[in-house]
């Protein structure tokens, strides 16, 4: 890459340096490390592997590059599910490894292109007999069998390719699944998951989902050359969820042998999280509609009686985790935030707590392992900064911590199943992805695995983002990173100023992170003369409960009353106008643009918006009114976090961008905005992706929306004065 970028440079994915590998396991007997990656600069993904032993890598699959090529026709439910993870890599996306006992052959499991391949340990993947159109397929814990869902029904097979197809499940129809996760699940609550094996491998838990209540709501493909329509059943803040079972068959069963679990009188709960205890004991996490209560119930997977083993009230809200695992020993790790911020606790096998693991102001982030024989959990946190993530071991009998990374910046790891080594992804602003393997019992380098040479800010042309953080009028830190050429911080011309927001719940996009660095559209506008700030607003994640839960039951303003304060912070210094202020932000920052140019008109002059939400009674219920709370109980702060009622007030210029066949944020909340503004006389301005979903993903269409943004900002924030 020159050292100017070009709008195809900030259109292109993956960025510079982030095309290191990703999905990273140990196999099951702990010889060798895996991981998908592409070649350099692609999106395609094949299957590698790290021998430990002889330091060999070899590539495992060549799918996408093979001499019958890929049809590409997966299904819309494939689709969709990878638009909810938010996935834009091809080829390989996903593979699974087990192995029947020891010293036998690994079994691998690849879904590809709508079917299934099977490898046998030193064997060539080939494509699973009856496995066409097979949905969230996965092996069984010794990797006989292997499960998936097609048409609403789960089923089983074996691997060997012997056996006979067998379904386990019936009664499907249309709004009508088994096994498959509810749009919710996958969408909101990270359970993107339907069906969950026992640990030996003879039972399979299932959920059966029940939507036909629910409204369809249509999505029109207008953008092809024969007219389609989608029908989802959508729902809707206040309005109706869907109906949930939790059941258990036999993996040699029929549909008639189903067990249904006993998941109490209440129906409209949320289904969170479901796993198997050691013991065979099947265990899930129901929580209330308010989201304010949950229970930990274990049930008998004979009988379907529940046991509640722990149950828990929060305001405002309770935050789903990762954290629970089950001990050999009878014992579970949990998490919990009743001290205003992530702590880990051990408790018994009925649910009683026996001690706290880590306490203070900072997060557990999440969990990564738990050696059992040496009694430690090892996990992912805060306590350095917000801004870094490290891994740390703490006993299961107590004590101090013990850190494992030390280069300041950002780690996620990956620990063996003997719990000897562990794969660190570290990365900075000054730092590509770098992986190494390294010792567990004292975190020193054996090997690196990977690492982007030569790849430097400098090397690429680009700024390394400031890093900083400020005190609002009322005292509160928020953390910033600015964007800014040399040019423009000595030049002693003030430059423009444009806001990059996201500003919603569940995020945080001020991080020690290289992806801050390889941001290219702020890169880019800081080469055009522009200055861009990233503001973390109250709200946003990762900084303990009360600076969360700031925004409860009223968005939109806390969230814009701190953009605001990072405006003036900034506007002190010599190369800052602030007088020429833009934003721009997509999804939740598509609605903080819109916001921010209504409720501060003084400061931001310009906006461009993005996917925005509109009026929250047309987003989805376990989002909405996890943050709202119900529109019957909360009709003021509806009404007041809507961008609609606004409307008229408009007094800058807005750009809004939306994908008509969005299955997440509508394109409805974008017209209904449009229909106002015509209404009052705004000034707007509007662009549409007539076949692009909640991320646009066509090549053209990104350098497209690139170029159309940044000639809108230097139209209306003119940087030659």
């Amino acid at each position: 890459m020159d050292s100017q970028l070009s709008l195809e440079d900030v259109a292109r994915y993956p960025r510079p340096g982030m095309d290191a590998p990703n999905g990273i396991a140990f196999t099951p007997d702990g010889q060798k490390v895996t991981y998908r990656q592409g070649a350099a600069g692609s999106l395609a993904q094949e299957l590698w592997s790290y021998d430990l032993d002889s330091k060999e890598r070899r590539q495992l699959t060549n799918l996408s590059g093979d001499a019958s090529p890929a049809t590409g026709q997966i299904s819309l439910e494939e689709e969709l599910r990878r638009e909810r993870s938010r996935q834009r890599a091809s080829g390989v996306t996903s593979y699974q490894f087990a192995r029947a006992t020891e010293g036998a052959p690994l079994v691998l499991l690849i879904p590809f292109d709508g079917r299934l391949y099977i490898a046998r340990g030193e064997q060539s993947l080939a494509p699973l007999a009856d496995s066409e159109g097979a949905l969230d397929a996965r092996l069984s814990p010794d990797g006989s069998r292997v499960a998936f869902v097609r048409s609403g029904e789960l089923h089983v097979i074996t691997t060997d390719g012997a056996g006979q197809l067998q379904t386990l499940t019936s009664g499907a129809l249309d709004g009508v699944t088994n096994g498959l996760a509810e749009y919710i699940a996958q969408e909101e609550m990270d359970r993107p998951d339907g069906y969950w094996w026992s640990p030996d491998g003879t039972q399979l838990a299932f959920v059966r989902v029940d939507s036909r209540h629910i409204p369809r709501y249509p999505i029109m493909h207008q953008g092809t050359e024969h007219v389609a329509v989608e029908e989802h059943r959508y729902p809707f803040a206040g309005a109706q969820n869907v109906a949930v079972q939790l059941g258990i068959v036999p993996v040699d069963g029929r549909p008639e042998d189903v067990t249904w679990m006993d998941l109490g009188t209440n129906d409209d709960i949320y289904l969170a999280r479901v796993t198997w205890r050691p013991d065979g004991m099947l265990v899930a996490l129901l929580q209330s509609r308010d989201q304010c209560s949950q229970r930990l119930l274990a049930f008998d997977p004979q009988s379907g009686a529940p046991t509640t083993l722990i149950e828990e009230q929060g305001q405002p809200w309770l935050n789903l985790h990762d954290d629970l695992r089950f001990l050999r020993s009878g014992e579970f790790l949990w998490s919990s935030e009743r001290t205003g911020f992530r702590h880990l606790s051990l408790h018994d096998r009925d649910g009683h707590e026996i001690r706290t693991l880590t306490e203070g102001p900072w997060m557990v982030t999440g969990q990564v392992a738990v050696d059992e024989d040496q009694r430690l959990v090892y996990f992912q946190g805060t306590r350095e900064s917000p801004l870094e993530r490290h891994l740390y071991a703490v006993s299961l009998d107590g004590g101090s911590l013990r850190r494992l990374t030390q280069e300041s910046g950002w780690h996620d790891a990956i620990i063996s199943p003997d719990h000897r080594f562990f794969v660190d992804t570290w990365q900075s602003p000054q730092q590509p992805p770098r992986l190494t393997l390294r010792s567990l019992q004292d975190g020193e380098e054996q090997e690196v695995l990977f690492e982007s040479e030569g790849v430097t800010p400098a090397s690429l042309g680009l700024y390394v983002p400031e890093i900083t953080s400020f005190r609002t009028s009322d005292g509160t830190v928020l953390y910033a990173a600015i964007y800014a050429s040399e040019h423009t911080r000595t030049a002693g011309q003030p430059r423009p100023l444009v806001v990059s927001v996201y500003g919603g719940p569940h995020a945080q996009t001020v991080t020690s992170t290289w992806s801050l660095t390889v941001d290219l559209r702020a890169q880019y506008l800081a080469q055009q003369g522009f200055v861009v700030l990233k503001v973390d607003n109250r709200g946003s994640a990762h900084r303990g409960l009360a600076f969360e839960g700031a925004i409860a039951h009223s968005l939109g303003q806390l969230e814009v009353d701190d953009q605001v304060e990072g405006v003036h912070f900034l506007s002190s210094r010599p190369y800052v106008d602030s007088e020429r202020v833009g934003i721009y932000g997509w999804s939740y920052g598509g609605y903080m643009t819109c916001r921010a140019l209504l409720r501060a008109p003084e400061v931001f002059k310009v906006g461009i918006a993005g996917a925005p939400v509109t009026f929250w009674e047309g987003y989805d219920t376990y989002y909405t009114e996890h943050y709202m709370g119900h529109p019957t109980t909360n009709a003021t702060g509806y009404a007041t976090s809507s961008v609609l009622p606004y409307a008229e007030k408009l007094a800058g210029k807005i750009l809004l961008v939306h994908g008509l066949v969005d299955e997440n944020v509508h394109a409805r909340h974008t017209m209904r905005l449009v229909e106002a503004l015509a209404t009052s006389a705004g000034n707007y301005e509007l662009m549409i992706f007539p076949e692009a979903r909640h991320m646009p993903r066509n090549p053209a269409h990104l350098k497209y929306l690139e170029q159309r943004l940044v000639e809108f900002l230097q139209r209306h924030l003119s940087t030659d004065h």
